[in-house]
């Protein structure tokens, strides 16, 4: 199986935009213990602070048991060799740090911090960060330039007691190593007799080469060229200790004549240096690792027009078997710091190369799959590596790097319930972010028509242009065509011809769409001319009816409207899906908890049969975004005290659950704080929640929206929604006010179908 995928795409102004919105940047911190009283206070600093103090200068060790070190790591660079742009400084490499410190801890929950050194001085450097060294469980340098970056990891190795990775070097050579293994594997070759040919001599290159022969592969096998041509024994030009390992007795002086007959290429140079001549010339079922980027060192489309045996891996997320550091680096510092590890020694890294390498010859779960879009990927030409989205790295690879670590006697607090460990590292898993990461590469694999309706204002025409540059699909803007143009260009935006512009009132579906609405409304009061005013006039119900009549795969509308307005211009054209119910539903995600909340829109004060409907349907929900539902039917009463008419109608509703036999966990009447507080829930020990909520029914529309607003206002959670599930066709209705990033991501939950599904 050999999915290509469509590389994301967009403009310069939606980069600086992304990095600027809300609070400029991807970080912040925020503090893990209440500080809301005087005694908050006197025990998070002074005078309490003092205790915790005391017991460090004691046991050292205790700082971890008392304060954030165990998990918290410096993303450390002076910008000398940032991606592919060079050495343009300390402070420019800060975007770039913040992005690894925030993979830090949605891949793996790590709390991170970008630590810039600006000075090119080695010495310096090591000083700077040595210094630090004592505020951190771990040392991550990114975009330092050889050699000094071989220099400063080795110095920093030895100076200090934590582990220190240089992911550029290290986090490249693990997964390089991991799906060379299986690609190997898949032709079926000994790597103690294979021929590997190497364009390129910097860090990442040479840590790759280190790394395979710790694994098996013979140095005498192994070719090195650079910019210089192949690096032979006896030659002086652009030679450095860390080089001279991989000079070889070789008359071959360039990278056309080391490649005839290899069986490995591994690219870690330019774009376009290979040729398909030399691909022809390698030996049978050649593996062929083209990493450069943005451009590898030949196109996969290249190496396929002249070998039909070969397999190949690029850094690129638009083709198979893509190379990516964050494969590894998230979770080989998850495994050292949950042991205390004093460094990253090589049973370390290669038990991360096993374990990364075994992921991928596993059966891949349906979040995995989903990114394939109905194809589900199994080992072989086309899948050597996991996907980077892939949840299950955080269980496999995290272990197998502490039970290494353990086992080389550099964990200081080894783990002795292995099992409870997995659990705990399942626990860190964020379901939601997987789920919305996978529905955006299904749609991006399956591009989908999407309305959005009022496309005559600017942030609707950001959106539309975003929807499309990420790959997603055709925008479809209604609006008056002659102003939508205008906007155009207001907005300085080219109008492409992919974009999609209908004018209501010059559409020839009118009487098409007038037929079919006058068919559902003419009994209830509606002549036919006032259908044919909703189907000129009204852009929502316009583009409702184009959805319905199969003219577009989905809708997005509400964010210059009020959400009920849309709803009900919405429903004038289509039911519910037949057996199911119509409600809304927000995710709330805040601090790596994510929760549902339903209804979030539609019933205002449901019944007690409405009510389990919706516990129903919320649940369903919560299983299509990767949360196995635990429901908590909620009031202002826990258990019947105090009684009261919304909480008796919540009560009914579990008996009626009761009868339905439902196939998952659900409770109630209970308050919002029982249901969420494991220490308050222990309190009913029969309570049938095995752990706390989440999926939360609230009692009345009006609790669910004060709540989700405040949580959104006061607690700084992320709400995504509501989200309309129940409904027979595709639509999303964004809130009023949305900006062009919300108007995207609901266009692209319409385009996959998440409330129909």
């Amino acid at each position: 199986m050999a999915t290509q995928f469509r590389a994301a795409r967009f403009t310069a102004q939606e980069a600086l935009q992304f990095h600027a919105n809300g609070k400029p940047g991807k970080l912040e911190i925020t503090p893990t213990k209440p500080l809301a009283t005087q005694r908050d206070l006197s025990l998070a600093y002074s005078p309490g602070v003092a205790i915790p103090v005391k017991a460090i200068a004691q046991n050292p060790s205790d700082a971890y048991a008392y304060t954030s070190k165990g998990n918290f790591v410096a993303v450390v660079s002076n910008g000398t060799a940032i991606l592919g742009l060079g050495n343009l400084g300390a402070l420019a490499s800060k975007p770039v740090m913040e992005g690894k410190a925030a993979l830090f801890k949605r891949f793996a929950d790590i709390d991170a911090i970008d630590l810039l050194v600006d000075t090119p001085e080695v010495e310096a450097f090591i000083n700077s960060v040595r210094y630090l060294g004592p505020s951190f469980g771990g040392i991550n340098l990114e975009d330092i330039k050889s050699p000094d970056c071989f220099i400063i990891e080795d110095k920093l190795k030895e100076l200090l007691d934590i582990p220190v990775f240089h992911d550029d070097q290290h986090g490249t050579a693990i997964v390089v190593c991991a799906g060379m293994l299986n690609g190997l594997k898949v032709v079926e070759k000994d790597i103690g007799k294979v021929r590997l040919v190497c364009a390129g001599a910097g860090a990442a290159a040479l840590a790759c080469l280190n790394l395979l022969c710790k694994i098996g592969m013979k140095r005498e096998n192994i070719l090195v060229a650079d910019i210089e041509g192949v690096v032979y024994e006896g030659r002086k030009s652009l030679m450095d200790p860390w080089k001279e390992p991989y000079a070889r007795k070789t008359k071959a002086r360039t990278l056309d004549e080391a490649i005839k007959g290899a069986d490995i290429f591994l690219g870690l140079s330019a774009g376009g240096i290979v040729t398909k001549d030399m691909v022809a010339s390698m030996a049978e079922k050649p593996l062929i690792f083209a990493m450069a980027n943005p451009d590898p060192e030949i196109k996969p489309e290249d190496v396929h027009a002249v070998r039909s045996d070969a397999i190949i891996a690029t850094g690129r997320s638009d083709y198979p078997n893509q190379i990516n550091n964050v494969l590894c680096f998230p979770f080989i510092f998850r495994g050292a710091l949950d042991v205390q590890a004093t460094t990253i020694n090589d049973a370390m890294k290669i038990a991360a190369v096993e374990a990364i390498a075994a992921l991928a010859r596993e059966e891949v779960p349906d979040q995995v799959a989903a990114a394939f879009h109905g194809e589900r990927p199994t080992f072989g030409p086309g899948y050597i590596i996991p996907a980077p989205f892939d949840p299950r790295l955080l269980t496999h690879v995290p272990a197998a790097v502490a039970k290494a670590a353990m086992d080389s006697g550099v964990a200081r607090s080894p783990i002795v319930d292995v099992e409870a460990y997995t659990a705990r590292l399942k626990g860190r898993l964020d379901p939601v972010a997987s789920w919305l990461q996978s529905t955006f590469d299904s749609v991006r694999n399956e591009p989908k028509r999407v309305d959005l309706a009022g496309g005559a204002q600017h942030h609707v025409i950001r959106a539309a242009v975003s929807y499309f540059n990420q790959g997603f699909g055709q925008p479809v803007l209604i609006g008056t065509k002659k102003i939508v143009q205008e906007r155009f260009r207001e907005l300085g935006v080219p109008l492409r011809h992919d974009y999609e512009l209908i004018d209501i009132k010059a559409s020839p579906y009118i009487d098409e769409f007038t037929d079919y609405l006058y068919a559902r409304l003419q009994r209830r009061g509606y002549l036919r001319r006032d259908c044919e005013r909703l189907v000129m006039n009204e852009r929502n119900v316009f583009s409702a009816l184009m959805v319905a009549h199969g003219y577009a795969d989905a809708m997005v509308s509400g964010p210059t409207r009020n959400w009920t307005s849309v709803y009900g211009d919405v429903h004038r054209v289509m039911d519910q899906k037949p057996g199911r119910h119509v409600i809304g539903v927000s995710l709330a995600i805040n601090r790596g908890r994510a929760v549902v909340i339903a209804d979030t829109s539609i019933h205002d004060m449901p019944t007690a049969e409405q009510l389990a409907n919706i516990a129903t349907e919320a649940a369903r929900a919560a299983r299509n975004f990767g949360i196995e539902p635990r429901v908590a039917l909620l009031a202002y009463s826990t258990f019947g005290q105090p009684r009261g008419e919304r909480s008796d109608q919540v009560r009914e509703a579990v008996k009626i659950l009761d009868e339905r036999q439902v196939d998952f966990e659900y409770d109630g009447d209970m308050a919002a704080d029982v249901a969420l507080n494991r220490d308050l829930m222990a309190h009913y020990p029969f309570c049938r929640l095995s752990e706390t909520a989440n999926v939360l029914i609230m009692p009345a529309f009006h609790a669910a929206s004060i709540s989700t607003k405040m949580l959104k206002e006061l607690g700084g959670a992320t709400i995504v929604g509501p989200i309309i599930v129940g409904l027979s066709h595709s639509v999303q209705i964004c809130p009023f006010g949305a900006t062009d990033a919300d108007i995207v991501n609901m266009a692209v939950l319409a385009a996959y179908g998440a409330g129909r599904t």
